[in-house]
């Protein structure tokens, strides 16, 4: 029992961590013998618990370069004329300062998000996490990283938001401080899939405000919003726009996938 005693010299959250990570390490075997590493995606068997198997990980889409400087939406340079910024960038410039999606949403992301959201594999979120941590710029330690927030009713259906356990991770990856009640949903709102951007903004109106007791912190900071999928942009804009009322300086909207327009 010796290697579980952390040196006198760490800091509490240290040892912590430290003891947390040797724990984990010693009982591995024995969880992947109770319970065989299956990729969360497909089901095949992996290495470890945590990992994608070889072809899924090959059929995941990072975004990448050339892209909108504005939004990180994929361009293709001849077609766009040698613009840096998308056409809907460049009529409607966002709120936000940029959009780091960790993936582009496709069957397979598809199957993690929704493994995760769903099938409540909770520990899939450090996986996301560090998909989006990877996209984000290196100097974010500044930051405040704040979920987007569910209604108390739909928190008490899932039993978890989603939206918070990635930005914990995130704030584990080191990109940045959490406030995970930064912001709050006081209006219930029903499923918005399959709804047009008209449609989605109206359900949305009203429904998502800063939190009091938090409206100091968030004067003049920069924040990462954090979200599981990225379609409409319809959730992400409500959250951009009362982000803004209340005096943050920039706002980067994080997700672990993206779908394209």
């Amino acid at each position: 029992m010796v290697g579980f005693l952390p040196a006198p010299c760490k800091s509490g959250s240290t040892a912590v961590v430290s003891l947390s990570t040797q724990l984990s390490r010693t009982f591995a075997p024995v969880i992947d013998l109770v319970y065989p590493p299956r990729c969360p995606a497909c089901g095949e068997g992996t290495a470890s618990q945590t990992g994608l198997c070889l072809s899924c990980w090959s059929s995941l889409e990072i975004p990448s370069e050339p892209c909108c400087t504005l939004c990180q939406y994929p361009l293709d340079l001849e077609e766009s004329g040698g613009s840096t910024e998308c056409l809907v960038c460049a009529n409607h410039p966002p709120l936000h300062s940029g959009i780091a999606a960790g993936t582009i949403y496709n069957d397979t992301s598809r199957k993690l998000v929704l493994a995760f959201k769903h099938g409540r594999r909770i520990a899939l979120a450090r996986l996301l996490a560090s998909f989006i941590a990877a996209r984000l710029p290196a100097d974010t330690a500044d930051y405040l990283i704040v979920p987007v927030p569910l209604h108390r009713l739909r928190l008490w259906q899932r039993g978890f938001n989603q939206a918070a356990l990635l930005a914990r991770d995130l704030e584990r990856l080191g990109k940045g401080r959490l406030i995970v009640d930064g912001l709050v949903r006081r209006k219930y709102t029903r499923p918005l899939g399959n709804l047009g951007q008209q449609e989605r903004k109206q359900i949305l109106a009203g429904s998502i405000h800063v939190n009091a007791r938090r409206a100091e912190r968030l004067e003049n900071a920069k924040v990462i919003l954090v979200d599981d999928v990225l379609t409409s942009g319809a959730t992400t804009n409500v959250c951009t726009d009362v982000l803004k009322q209340a005096g943050a300086s920039e706002i980067v909207i994080a997700c672990a996938a993206r779908k394209l327009r």
